[in-house]
């Protein structure tokens, strides 16, 4: 399995549209949360858009229409992380400058791309940072919880070839007890809501 830091912020997805690609914005024309679309005039999240498409748009669509591995595929959908520097558990101070942090990218008709081909194909972007390779053990587990990884809120752990979910790839996040405090300290009763 890969390791990639597991960053505190919102979830957030911009899909492209190969018949859109000859438009402007290079082929994006849908933007998400997990649960909600959103656009430019949106107050959480429309500043997410100009950024990525002054980001991570142009050099995504060039992979699509350019790479003969993606090429033949009609939809797409990338996955951001969406931060500033005092975000936390999904909350963003709306001064704070943010930043879009690739980390999954979902091929239409087929499913998440694997870890290994994200890393060699996408790692060139702005991604999630990679901080260890090899087998998923409870030691390494144990090791990210107790903070001898540099990360603040965990890990997510990503495995197997790819395609759908519970077929080609799977996923376990790992969170340190730094952050379960922090959590607690924050949320009291509700901390479970955010935790693994």
């Amino acid at each position: 399995m890969i390791a990639f830091r597991k960053l505190d912020g919102s979830n957030l997805r911009f899909e492209w549209h190969k018949s859109h690609s000859h438009r402007s914005h290079f082929g994006w024309i849908k933007y998400g949360t997990r649960r909600r679309l959103f656009n430019k005039s949106d107050p959480d999240f429309g500043c997410a858009i100009e950024l990525f498409l002054n980001t991570h748009a142009e050099s995504l669509a060039k992979i699509f229409t350019d790479n003969k591995d993606y090429r033949k595929r009609d939809k797409y959908t990338a996955f951001c992380e969406f931060l500033g520097p005092n975000s936390f558990a999904g909350l963003h101070k709306p001064e704070d400058p943010k930043e879009l942090f690739l980390f999954d990218i979902w091929q239409d008709k087929f499913g998440i791309i694997g870890p290994r081909q994200f890393l060699q194909d996408f790692g060139h972007l702005k991604i999630a940072p990679k901080v260890y390779e090899g087998k998923l053990t409870g030691q390494f587990a144990e090791d990210v919880r107790n903070g001898k990884f540099p990360v603040d809120e965990g890990v997510v752990c990503k495995g197997g070839a790819g395609g759908g979910w519970n077929v080609g790839i799977w996923m376990v996040k790992i969170k340190t007890y730094a952050y379960l405090e922090k959590l607690k300290k924050v949320f009291a009763n509700n901390w479970q809501d955010f935790w693994e």
